[in-house]
């Protein structure tokens, strides 16, 4: 742990909030101020939209004015676009609530480079446990966020919520003071262009496709469930809001409380096995969710839905950092988090149609095929290494 890495776990818990905030309460919100209803999970989706756009112009913005001023930047926007969320709630615009979110999901772009920037502050070999690290602060946010969320709802008795996204803008400020003392590397290696190989090149690479898939495909089927749960379990099933902000929490919490153990896994057993880890995973929440639906149910299967995703992300994001060099690791990393948060984006969006039309079994099952995708991606990358080892680093 050096002071870097302190301030940007420390960091992660504050800012990270708005995920947890924004898949506990955007849907529930939606539903209540959205024309649609079909569209109550639109803000959502829009959020997770905005990572995928936002995974570019991190990149970009950070390849030019450094991490520390990137990460400023961000902060400061995630909280003035709180302040327009808990506006948009106020005035009950469903179109002005959803912009909010689109540049909300903008700003977590730019924590999700938190874990790279992590990476970048140890050697090479410890990478896993400094991204485990930082993924671990998030167990902080996800209770943290929703309970204060929860807790601030009635501070404008007449307006439901406001006073829950005033909070989130609070929490979302904190971390551009952290910042402040964040040492940043100096201005030659901040300002590195894309240069190295081209995206061709680096696509070809089977751990590169290996990586991108375990953490693609294994988030979007984290986030179609996950997002289609608060709508499952408040608004179809008719459960309490309390009982389903549980289950959320300590979803949030399975996806991050084994994230120091998860680092020394992947080394001890390499990053292969603990992806094919988090595909058995992912398997016990399919079987589960095939049971009646109840609260303890949800919540088991919530818990190994965020366990298996905590394995397969960060074997995922710990796999990437092994193929590329120093000067590509902007374009690597914006690419990487393009196709990652697109992808996460489509299991959003889709997921309040889906749910609306099928039902939550219906919707484990469509699960499948991409956990097999990821399955492949392993075994070929496997197989290739196997046939000439020096394709790439395990």
């Amino acid at each position: 742990m050096n002071k870097n890495l302190f301030l940007l776990t420390l960091s992660q818990i504050f800012s990270f909030t708005a995920a947890p905030v924004t898949v506990f309460l955007s849907g529930i919100i939606g539903s209540q101020i959205s024309p649609i209803k079909s569209l109550s999970t639109l803000p959502m989706s829009i959020s997770v939209v905005g990572i995928a756009i936002g995974a570019i112009i991190a990149t970009k913005v950070m390849s030019m004015i450094g991490r520390k001023y990137g990460f400023i930047l961000a902060a400061l926007g995630n909280a003035l676009f709180s302040i327009l969320a808990a506006y948009s709630i106020f005035m009950q615009n469903f179109v002005l609530f959803c912009f909010a979110n689109l540049f909300i999901g903008i700003g977590m772009a730019f924590t999700h480079q938190y874990r790279f920037a992590a990476a970048e502050s140890v050697q090479k070999d410890m990478a896993p446990r400094a991204i485990s690290i930082i993924l671990f602060g998030g167990i902080i946010s996800a209770f943290l966020g929703p309970s204060l969320a929860n807790y601030s709802k009635e501070l404008f008795s007449e307006n439901l919520y406001v006073g829950s996204y005033l909070a989130l803008a609070l929490l979302t400020f904190i971390p551009s003071i952290l910042f402040l003392f964040y040492e940043s590397k100096s201005k030659k290696q901040t300002n590195l262009k894309y240069k190295g190989r081209g995206f061709l090149e680096l696509i070809s690479q089977p751990r590169f496709i290996q990586a991108v898939a375990a953490s693609a495909f294994g988030y979007a089927v984290m986030t179609f469930l996950m997002t289609a749960t608060p709508i499952s379990m408040h608004v179809m099933e008719n459960m309490s809001l309390t009982k389903t902000s549980i289950v959320i929490q300590f979803h949030v919490a399975a996806m991050f409380l084994p994230s120091l153990l998860t680092g020394y896994l992947i080394k001890k057993f390499g990053h292969s096995n603990i992806i094919y880890s988090g595909i058995f995973l992912y398997s016990i929440t399919l079987i589960a969710s095939t049971f009646d639906q109840s609260f303890f149910n949800y919540m088991f299967a919530l818990i190994f839905l965020g366990l298996g995703w905590n394995f397969l992300f960060i074997s995922g994001t710990s796999l990437l950092v092994l193929t590329y060099k120093e000067e590509e690791k902007f374009k690597a990393q914006g690419l990487n988090d393009f196709v990652v948060y697109s992808i996460h984006a489509v299991g959003s969006l889709s997921a309040g149609i889906f749910i609306a039309l099928t039902n939550w079994k219906t919707m484990n099952l469509i699960c499948i095929p991409f956990m097999i995708l990821i399955v492949l991606a392993t075994i070929r990358a496997d197989i290739l290494e196997k046939k000439n080892p020096s394709v790439v680093e395990r």
